[in-house]
């Protein structure tokens, strides 16, 4: 099914490309442009295809259970508590960790 729409051109791929911020180089050109052209003769086919409209029941989403929401409301982030709380030892505003082993020679 194609239509003058669904044709795509080198044109066509470099511009995608630049706005894409892609490098293709000149060799890789012609075998993505012909890609790009089956997957939108592909997707043209799909929408040509005689399909009864969805129903909300048809997805698996529906029948999984809803997470219920939290309120939003601004609260005080964790790490504006005192740093002493959550250190087991501190010397002049550092964490005190112990020495590796390996670095005792």
């Amino acid at each position: 099914m194609n239509t003058e729409r669904d044709k795509i051109g080198r044109e066509e791929v470099e511009r995608i490309a630049r706005l894409a911020a892609l490098a293709v180089d000149e060799q890789s050109l012609p075998l993505l442009t012909q890609q790009i052209a089956r997957i939108i003769e592909y997707v043209s086919q799909i929408e040509a295809a005689d399909l009864p409209p969805a129903k909300p029941e048809d997805f698996w989403l529906s029948a999984a259970p809803r997470q219920p929401l939290r309120a939003d409301e601004v609260r005080p982030a964790d790490l504006e508590r005192n740093l002493e709380s959550i250190a087991p030892a501190m010397t002049d505003g550092f964490f005190l960790v112990p020495r590796l082993p390996a670095m005792e020679d």
